[in-house]
């Protein structure tokens, strides 16, 4: 699929035009999602973080300005990344639409795998490598039983990380698992995890 559109002075269009962003955010409201921290998708996050080795671990729903993050994982020590300003960040659990890598996943409807961002001029510029330190990232799409990709649940690492086939097979199988307990969590009377 192609959503590279044309910009001036040759630059990247580093967000993927979502034309689905006004009924995502519809549907996400109608089951009730993204819009406060859910216990339930934090462990699930914190369970996917155990079961990658990654510092930081997302489930993520992005509707039509920002991204939130429901379920977050991130290390107790965050590494350390210091800004030209002295600062050090803190992710928290919004970004907007125009940072980082989930929106792409969205827009795409499929897996996304980066070893080592800085390998692709596209995702290399993104503002989570340097605000963050972020250098590797794996995610997969939420898509509910209507077909609306709700978002996405994702891991990140600041080392280029080799994901390989296990990992796309274990964040895909996660995203799927998660996609359908979302729509009836107590419907099949487990809990989330």
């Amino acid at each position: 699929m192609r959503y590279d559109l044309p910009r001036p002075a040759g630059r990247l269009l580093l967000t993927p035009e979502d034309k689905e962003a006004p009924a995502r955010a519809r549907r996400l409201a109608l089951l009730g999602l993204g819009e406060h921290p859910e216990p339930a998708l934090d462990a699930y996050a914190n369970h996917l973080a155990e079961l990658t080795g990654s510092p930081y671990a997302m489930v993520n729903f992005i509707d039509e300005n920002r991204q939130f993050f429901a379920g977050l994982h991130r290390p107790t020590v965050a590494p350390r990344v210091v800004k030209a300003d002295g600062s050090t960040p803190v992710m928290g659990r919004e970004l907007s639409r125009d940072q980082g890598f989930c929106p792409h996943v969205v827009v795409r409807r499929k897996a996304l795998v980066l070893e080592d961002v800085c390998d692709y001029p596209r995702f290399a510029g993104n503002a989570v490598v340097d605000e963050f330190g972020i250098r590797s990232y794996l995610g997969a799409p939420l898509i509910d039983s209507t077909g609306m990709v709700l978002g996405t649940m994702c891991v990140l690492d600041v080392e280029p990380r080799p994901w390989g086939r296990p990992g796309l097979e274990t964040i895909k199988a996660s995203a799927a698992e998660l996609a359908a307990r979302l729509e009836r969590p107590e419907a099949d009377g487990l809990p989330l995890l």
